[in-house]
């Protein structure tokens, strides 16, 4: 009798992990490499402004249903106020790599310890018209985590289904008002959450390399 394995059941963590190991980018996207196609609001950029390197952690808590592990930014910071994000920021001179810094801002914003985070893959490079070039690096986080938030970033972390954020019925875009103009922003709901713009974007990109 031949061995045939079961296909894993979609938005499984069996099946994550199967589409992770092929679809994602297995070295972090260099952007000073003329092979490197950025994605996001590039074109709203000004043509001189050299993005400034940053990164986030787009964690895949490893449950059996999985989950994607969010913050929510403090409401009194004067930038992105109270908006949902994955945890990450600038990448800084000391930081040896986009993970490194994407790491190290999620020990400082939420206290998520980096033994408990296993590496996966990269999305492509996302640049935003405030000028970053954001590495977003995919893991998989042990489900035991336990987080001490920091007050001055954050105001609370919270976990969203992996299955609902990757079926595209759920994924909307909206007009919003941006420079005397408008532009299209990438909206995903969840009960009470908003979660929109850069990253929804980046949700977006998640959604397009593993499931589209």
């Amino acid at each position: 009798m031949n061995d045939v394995r079961a296909a894993a059941a979609p938005f499984s963590l069996a099946d994550f992990r199967d589409r992770a190991a092929s679809r994602l980018l297995a070295h972090e996207p260099d952007p000073d490499d003329p092979e490197t196609v950025p994605i996001g609001e590039h074109a709203l950029l000004a043509p001189d402004r050299v993005p400034r390197a940053a990164a986030v952690l787009v964690g895949v808590v490893a449950r059996d249903e999985p989950q994607l592990l969010f913050t929510q930014r403090a409401k009194h910071l004067p930038v992105h106020a109270g908006q949902i994000s994955f945890p990450g920021g600038k990448r800084e001179p000391s930081d040896a790599s986009a993970l490194a810094a994407a790491l190290r801002e999620a020990e400082e914003e939420i206290g998520l310890d980096a033994r408990l985070v296993r590496p996966l893959g990269y999305l492509d490079l996302y640049v935003t018209n405030s000028g970053f070039a954001i590495v977003g690096c995919v893991a998989e986080i042990d489900p035991l985590y336990v987080l001490r938030l920091s007050p001055d970033e954050v105001d609370d972390a919270f976990e969203v289904p992996l299955g609902f954020l990757m079926r595209e019925e759920n994924h909307s875009v909206e007009m919003r008002e941006w420079a005397g103009g408008l532009r299209k922003v990438h909206h995903m709901p969840w009960r009470e959450r908003h979660i929109w713009g850069v990253t929804a974007g980046l949700l977006r990109n998640l959604y397009e390399r593993l499931y589209g």
